[in-house]
């Protein structure tokens, strides 16, 4: 048993040092690898399943609304870069230059792509002359690169995954409500699939993106109490527009800015899910982002049948669920703790004894319960064991996310829960950027959003000055 408990032991425990846990985590399940190139890393398997099935799901989400894929160059020239000069003060730290095509120096230097808008601008201006041409909504699946200086794996990296939508309407009432309707998108989908809870809100003028009018984001809650960014949505106004000349000629037959949208979900949603759900056995996957939903264990295989019955039930789920038979010639309990640690939701376990009762032991990943059930139900009871352990996970998450929300009514309060209790702390804002950057300087807590759900006045005033205040501020540690 000590053999097969090796795996599990490899993993620090997430109380003992949170980072370490999750290191542990995504290199023992075999998500990740280091690259020989600095902050970038290598998808395995394991971990690019995943990401394929967020992409799937998304870009299923993506066309009900009218969104279509494209797919943008990867390099934009410097002279492109510069024309929107806010965006490319934002962007000047991370962007990586190509200055050689082969061994000739380029005319013009060329940027790795941060993110597209300048791209898509370009590209809009040329496309769009018409109010019958309006409106564009397209998205692209692409990886990009922002030359970070401290890495983690899927949370921050050189290069990463993601998608990035970029519209273009007639009116600012068009833009706003695509802006909000794909916030809302992502809320849905990360509670929905990834059982994580988020609060949905407004950036800060501070901490909006570069270029935009408003930026909307959805912010969830690990584990450790660190809030995490999860998506946002980017209303651009008019400015881009008039920074590229993106102009079309409207039904009155006049000449009229467009005013555009930008929206974004990347591979940090797996490091999202490995620190909400995850725990000391590794990760905890909800049922409906996992690429294998339940894994067939036969018990004693080298008996005559058992394997033969452990392939057929194998495939019988397999019609219901996404189903995996493992027989490798390891133990059974170490196949039981490599099923724990890659967070697998559901288990079955299948010997002669099973067999000649005609069931089987199914075995829920997220609270370890052992449930007897008859073969002949096994296609009925699946798939309710699955929607329920997916409806527990969300309420675990949301519970957790509750329970580390903290109220602090003047500055002396909001230091004590900054430096002594991990989590979301609810304080009222006066609008002032000085007191959000003496925040942020004094205690690292920075702002996360002003929700769009909850703007209870807990005071009339200021969290950090004490001056009068109507906005309601969540602020917390962030990764």
């Amino acid at each position: 048993m000590a053999k097969d408990k090796k795996m599990v032991e490899a993993i620090t425990s997430m109380e003992e040092d949170f980072a370490q846990w999750y290191t542990d985590v995504v290199k023992k399940a075999e998500l990740i690898d280091y690259s020989s190139v600095k902050g970038c890393m290598i998808i395995r398997p394991a971990g690019y399943a995943i990401w394929e099935n967020i992409q799937r799901e998304l870009d299923r989400r993506f066309k009900e609304t009218g969104v279509e894929n494209v797919y943008m160059p990867m390099f934009i020239p410097e002279s492109l870069l510069e024309k929107e000069k806010d965006h490319v003060e934002g962007f000047a730290p991370e962007v990586a230059w190509v200055t050689h095509g082969g061994l000739n120096p380029l005319t013009e230097r060329l940027c790795v792509r941060p993110t597209s808008e300048t791209l898509f601008c370009d590209f809009y201006k040329n496309i769009i002359h018409s109010y019958r041409d309006l409106p564009k909504v397209y998205n692209q699946w692409c990886s990009v690169v922002r030359w970070e200086k401290e890495t983690r794996p899927f949370l921050r990296s050189r290069e990463f995954l993601w998608q990035e939508g970029h519209t273009a309407h007639a009116t600012a009432e068009e833009a706003e409500e695509r802006t909000v309707q794909m916030l809302n998108l992502y809320a849905d989908f990360c509670e929905e699939v990834l059982a994580m809870p988020v609060i949905r809100g407004r950036k800060t003028e501070k901490e909006k993106f570069a270029g935009a009018e408003a930026t909307y984001t959805i912010e969830a809650l690990m584990h450790d109490g660190k809030a995490l960014q999860s998506g946002t949505s980017h209303n651009f106004g008019d400015g881009f527009a008039k920074a590229f000349g993106i102009q079309f000629t409207d039904k009155d037959n006049t000449l009229r800015y467009v005013y555009q949208t930008s929206w974004g979900m990347t591979t940090r949603l797996i490091g999202a899910i490995i620190m909400v759900h995850g725990d000391d056995s590794g990760l905890v996957l909800p049922p409906r982002i996992a690429p294998v939903q339940v894994m067939v264990i036969p018990i004693q295989q080298q008996k005559e049948g058992v394997l033969e019955k452990a392939r057929e039930v194998c495939a019988r789920i397999g019609a219901v669920c996404r189903a995996k038979l493992d027989d490798s010639e390891k133990s059974p309990g170490w196949k039981f703790s490599e099923q724990e640690m890659r967070g697998i939701p559901l288990r079955i376990e299948l010997g002669p004894k099973d067999i000649a009762a005609s069931s089987c032991v199914v075995v829920r990943r997220d609270t370890g319960e052992k449930i007897q059930v008859a073969l002949e139900e096994l296609e009925t009871t699946v798939p309710r064991l699955l929607d329920e352990i997916q409806r527990d996970m969300f309420a675990r998450a949301k519970a957790h996310r509750d329970a580390h929300i903290w109220d602090a009514r003047n500055y002396e309060e909001f230091k004590a829960i900054a430096a002594e209790k991990p989590g979301f702390i609810r304080g009222m804002w006066c609008g002032d950027r000085a007191c959000e950057d003496k925040i942020k300087e004094e205690t690292t807590a920075t702002s996360r959003c002003m929700p769009f759900h909850d703007q209870e006045q807990i005071s009339s005033t200021c969290v950090c000055c004490g001056r009068p205040a109507h906005k309601l501020v969540y602020w917390g540690k962030a990764y």
